[in-house]
């Protein structure tokens, strides 16, 4: 387990599959701020809650020149269900065999009912046009989050970094 990143650090590289059948890169995402939010599990109560809210602010996150991407370590089939189900319209990006997970710090000892596991902490990161951490968020509660996360990135973008 690593430690989350901080702001102003630069953001580790990436290459993931999607739901889509494609790839998605850290690197073809620049000149754009990015929010990578980690989430547990497709289909469980609290991700799809996030993964809804920030779908209905996705025209808002364009807007704010920001692509948004959930990362978790399911498949990209089970993403492609999860996205059909809802109507997603973020990015689902699989990091199956968790080194992105662990770059971000985000794949951490939980406990659960007295229950000790690995697992992926919910967390968000706002990543700036040129590659830095421009916020972060440890620990995330699902409500009102992906607002807030809006709200930054449209500062951000106004802040023209």
């Amino acid at each position: 387990m690593s430690d989350m990143l901080s702001e102003g650090d630069k953001a580790p590289a990436f290459t993931l599959p999607t739901d889509e059948g494609e790839k998605i890169r850290l690197s073809d995402l620049k000149g754009q701020n990015v929010v990578l939010y980690f989430y547990p599990k497709d289909m469980t109560p609290g991700c799809t809650t996030e993964a809804i809210d920030f779908s209905a602010l996705m025209p808002k996150f364009k807007k704010a020149n920001t692509a948004v991407i959930g990362v978790s370590k399911d498949s990209v089939e089970r993403h492609g269900k999860f996205r059909e189900k809802h109507d997603l319209k973020v990015i689902l990006a699989s990091d199956e065999d968790g080194g992105m997970l662990e770059k971000y710090g985000v794949w951490a000892l939980k406990k659960l009912y007295g229950r000790e596991f690995m697992g992926i902490v919910r967390a968000t990161y706002l990543i700036d046009a040129k590659g830095k951490i421009a916020r972060v968020w440890p620990k995330v509660k699902v409500k009102g989050h992906a607002e807030e996360v809006l709200e930054a990135a449209k500062a951000l973008d106004k802040a023209g970094a």
